[in-house]
């Protein structure tokens, strides 16, 4: 199935499903004008072929103690695949970066990361992402305030 084959209630459910991950099938139900059961056959449908891949919550960072939002771009010494795969293993084992992108531009990866402050980001960035695979060089950016984040 590809998103050629998805209709106009396939497209509004993934559209409130985007905003609103725990409203209940009657609602979403109500909210695309069917009823209960064709809205819960296609919710299952799209969870099945992979259009759905999970649900989370969305949480208050700065509550939280996270609320330093660094973007970090990243050089690396080594493009082959084989280096790629390395690094990108890696970042997925580091659980203080939150994001990462490669890029296409003047350097190779773009890593948001979450810190309680700027002294836990420098010691995140010396221990532990300046010492992933292949890292040549980082710049950092700090973000000064969050006017937009997880899709919303």
């Amino acid at each position: 199935m590809t998103r050629d084959d998805l209709d106009s209630f396939d497209h509004a459910i993934l559209r409130i499903l985007r905003l609103d991950g725990r409203i209940s099938v009657t609602e979403l139900a109500n909210q695309i004008s069917l009823s209960k059961s064709p809205t819960q056959a296609r919710l299952k449908r799209l969870e099945r072929e992979g259009f759905i891949t999970g649900y989370q919550a969305l949480l208050d960072h700065q509550r939280l103690g996270l609320g330093h939002v660094v973007f970090v771009e990243v050089r690396l010494t080594d493009t082959r695949e084989s280096a790629l795969r390395e690094f990108n293993m890696a970042v997925n084992a580091t659980p203080e970066i939150e994001e990462c992108h490669m890029i296409a531009g003047a350097f190779d990866y773009l890593i948001k990361v979450r810190s309680a402050d700027i002294h836990d980001y420098r010691l995140i960035l010396a221990e532990r992402i300046s010492s992933l695979p292949h890292v040549a060089s980082t710049s950092t950016h700090v973000a000064m305030e969050s006017v937009k984040e997880s899709g919303r």
